[in-house]
């Protein structure tokens, strides 16, 4: 498999690095607020190149060289990280503001990489930037390319300069956007500071997304993709989800927005939990969130190192489960430590399994084999004499799986009765974890 390209956004805080890379990528993946150091963690889209193939894009936080906020080395560390596998480097500025002492400090530091660097100035819809575009040049990285990575202007010159730095698009390179079946997309929830970035990271192997004690750390969706016997899976951490209402203005909103956006693209959720405080009400309502958007869900108990009397922990969990999250009690549960990498290996085998029940394609025959039999064993109540009868069922969706029963029903049955057949459908095809989605058609009289 040819190796896609990968291009880096480096520039100082608040220079517009997540606009132009939601602009080439054509999403909104990347945070964009007018408070400076938004962006914190690196995260990479796809970009298509204009003469065909893609480009991984990764967007970086603000660097600055010295600086006392708490954030920055752990910034230029990512950013460094996402350097060292770079075949160019787009180093943003500021069109407005011209070249100050920090954009010349950078410039060195970039010089030091060894990596080809398109210099990109933004705002050029603004009055005099483009008059003030010479002084660019002082960098020493050859013609600087003007741009409004707001209104998407100068974005074909751009690509020219990158094109003259990359490596040629290989024959058959664009593969195209992967489907259902072909890559699975795991979200991590959980509420703020119980262990998401430092479960991605322990999962990538390496320094991903920035860890700190400090709630709200991570604000953008960071992902990385692993491969696993041969079969990709895409991780998303996200943003701490709290409860509305209890989150700051500004950039907090924004990322919450951003967690629930990519966990409604994902098949299932890792929902990470802090075993040491056991099921909170706010773990509860990010789970139900999950539950609610048809996806599937992974119970994920963290810091499993911290705790002494192990299955005394095990069985309260296995209690509070019953009591907070009834409409998981089928849910899969893995007990681990993020920090040591303890249990860590039972995950796969487990998103593995969660995966295959969203995708499934139950075969017609067999579907209705398994329907029958529950339906013939405990049929719902009618009206009248008349019996109740299925006449067959289909499945018409997945993502999460969908039926629909065909019948001689003139009024919906109970709620009771459809969670019925669910759990007989979960437990006929193995979907623990998976949201069912069943519909029942009759018919009038």
């Amino acid at each position: 498999m040819s190796r896609t390209p990968v291009v880096v956004i480096v520039g100082r805080p608040n220079v517009g690095k997540s606009t132009l890379f939601n602009r080439l990528t054509r999403s909104r993946r990347a945070l964009v607020h007018d408070l400076p150091g938004v962006t914190r963690d690196r995260i990479a889209g796809e970009a298509r190149r204009p003469g065909g193939g893609r480009v991984t894009l990764v967007d970086t936080g603000g660097l600055l060289m010295e600086d006392e906020d708490r954030f920055l080395p752990l910034i230029r560390a990512q950013a460094e990280v996402a350097m060292e596998n770079a075949d160019a480097i787009l180093f943003l500025l500021d069109g407005e503001a011209g070249v100050i002492p920090e954009d010349a400090e950078l410039a060195n530091f970039l010089r030091a990489r060894g990596v080809p660097v398109v210099v990109v100035v933004n705002k050029a819809d603004r009055r005099e930037v483009e008059h003030q575009a010479a002084e660019f040049w002082a960098l020493g990285f050859g013609e600087p390319v003007l741009v409004s990575a707001e209104h998407g202007t100068g974005l074909s010159e751009l690509w020219e300069a990158l094109e003259a730095v990359l490596p040629p698009v290989e024959a058959g390179g664009d593969s195209g956007d992967p489907d259902d079946r072909t890559e699975a997309r795991v979200s991590i929830v959980g509420r703020p500071n119980v262990g998401k970035s430092s479960l991605l990271n322990r999962l990538a192997g390496e320094e991903r997304a920035l860890v700190s004690e400090v709630p709200g750390t991570t604000r953008d969706a960071v992902d990385v993709v692993l491969d696993v016997e041969g079969f990709p899976v895409r991780f998303v951490d996200t943003a701490g989800i709290r409860r509305k209402g209890r989150t700051d203005r500004g950039p907090e909103v924004l990322s919450v927005v951003i967690a629930r956006r990519q966990l409604e693209r994902a098949h299932l959720c890792l929902a990470v939990i802090d075993v040491t405080r056991g099921i909170t009400s706010q773990d509860a309502h990010v789970a139900g969130y999950a539950w609610e958007a048809g996806r599937g869900v992974i119970l994920v108990f963290n810091k499993w190192d911290l705790v002494t009397d192990r299955e005394a922990v095990r069985a309260r969990m296995e209690d509070e489960v019953g009591r907070k999250l009834k409409f998981l009690g089928h849910a899969p549960r893995v007990f681990l430590s993020a920090r040591t990498g303890q249990g860590v290996h039972r995950l796969l085998p487990a998103i593995r399994a969660v995966h295959r029940g969203m995708v499934l394609d139950a075969g017609t025959s067999e579907l209705n084999r398994v329907l029958r039999q529950a339906w013939e064993r405990h049929p719902p109540p009618s009206k009248g004499r008349r019996e109740a009868k299925l006449f067959y069922a289909t499945q018409v969706g997945s993502v999460p799986p969908r039926f629909v029963l065909f019948t001689n029903l003139t009024a919906q049955p109970h709620f009771s009765y459809v969670r019925h057949l669910e759990n007989t459908l979960r437990e006929a095809f193995g979907l623990d974890g998976v949201p069912i989605r069943v519909m029942i058609r009759g018919r009038e009289r």
